[in-house]
């Protein structure tokens, strides 16, 4: 540990969601006087990812080694194991933080931290019923399994997604809960349409429950996310203007200006879209499912992620209705408050410090001591 804070090895991929925590909790803790070194999987950020951290004191590796969901038969497995060794022995980490689960089984000499953002088994679950039946699933789902009871600790964004992970997998060592937060938004003067986020070909997003509406809607409807695969009907469908995928700061535009913005979500761990919509002062309508009830109850809109009509009337009863739309955008904006970038920093840092009360041991002792650190 250095005079000035901890050194922490944060592992990333640039693909979704898990860059925004991942960055935005890199730069806190190297505001707080960490040193950090972001290590991204999978497909390597964009200049405009890699621009929003040009001005803080991080050190960055990108490697190409494969995300674990994208690479289910754990053929890169062995080769990334080797390659984020090698990076810890360079770097002399206090705490390894991995926000990705097999990883957690090579061979670290730091306690490390397994961060449960998302998982395909869970995925699947919520949007298709059951576990998915191919081998390559079943070997990514051992590999989950592993990683977990591997860790010294676990973390996920709501309680209810630690539920999941924990009756899903049954991993030696209970998960603890932290909520993902974000860094001041702001708002500007509102404009009437309804927005919406989601990658196209994801199920657990909904998109299409929106398109099916867009056409009754009383205010245009605005998606944005990517749509790469092949075309369908619904980037046909009257009423839906499609923004493609944005960068980070556009979306944050798009949400400023944004009277509401709508995710009927059949799967969402944490949803930081609706998080960043809030602190932008959108109204909410969300999907009606135990992890978005648990961080927004009060303070937006739910409908049952297959109840069209509904989804619809609501809408609709937000864009007519001006004093409604504008009280639940305040009660979102003042939820949103309560998941601050600095919150989750100084709930990561302390879960750190405990980590480190934690002397390496074999695996089976591992899982005692750390539960009597969080005792």
């Amino acid at each position: 540990m250095t005079s000035s804070g901890l050194r922490v090895l944060l592992t990333t991929d640039a693909v979704g969601g898990v860059w925004v925590f991942s960055s935005t909790l890199a730069a806190g803790l190297a505001d707080a006087g960490c040193e950090v070194l972001l290590v991204t999987l999978g497909p390597p950020p964009s200049r405009q990812q890699l621009e929003a951290l040009a001005d803080k004191p991080i050190d960055l590796r990108i490697t190409d080694l494969a995300l674990e969901w994208m690479d289910p038969e754990a053929a890169d497995h062995k080769r990334a194991c080797r390659q984020l060794e090698q990076i810890e022995r360079e770097f002399s980490p206090d705490v390894v933080h991995l926000n990705s689960f097999r990883e957690a089984a090579a061979d670290w000499s730091a306690p490390v931290l397994v961060g449960a953002h998302s998982c395909v088994r869970s995925w699947w679950q919520a949007c298709r019923g059951g576990d998915p039946d191919e081998p390559r699933w079943r070997a990514y789902i051992e590999n989950v399994r592993s990683g977990l009871n591997a860790a010294d600790a676990w973390v996920a964004p709501t309680a209810a997604f630690r539920d999941s992970v924990h009756a899903l997998y049954r991993p030696a060592v209970s998960g603890h809960v932290v909520w993902n937060g974000v860094g001041p938004v702001g708002a500007k003067a509102k404009q009437p349409f309804i927005l919406a986020a989601g990658r196209l070909w994801d199920e657990a997003k909904n998109v299409s429950a929106l398109v099916s509406a867009a056409s009754a809607l009383k205010w245009p409807l605005r998606i944005c996310g990517s749509t790469a695969g092949p075309p369908t009907s619904l980037q046909k469908s009257a009423g839906v203007e499609w923004l493609g995928e944005l960068s980070r700061d556009d979306t944050l535009a798009q949400m400023r200006q944004a009277e509401i913005f709508a995710t009927p979500a059949l799967y969402e761990p944490f949803g930081l879209a609706a998080l960043e919509a809030a602190s932008a002062g959108c109204a909410l309508v969300l999907g009606d499912i135990p992890t978005l009830r648990e961080l927004w109850s009060g303070a937006a809109h739910f409908v049952q992620p297959n109840e069209h009509v509904k989804l619809t009337q609501t809408l609709n009863r937000l864009c007519t209705e001006g004093a409604l739309r504008r009280r639940m955008q305040d009660a979102a904006r003042l939820r949103a408050s309560e998941y601050s970038a600095s919150r989750m920093v100084a709930s990561y840092q302390q879960l750190y410090r405990a980590l480190l009360g934690n002397a390496r041991r074999p695996a089976g002792e591992r899982a005692t001591s750390i539960r009597e650190i969080y005792a």
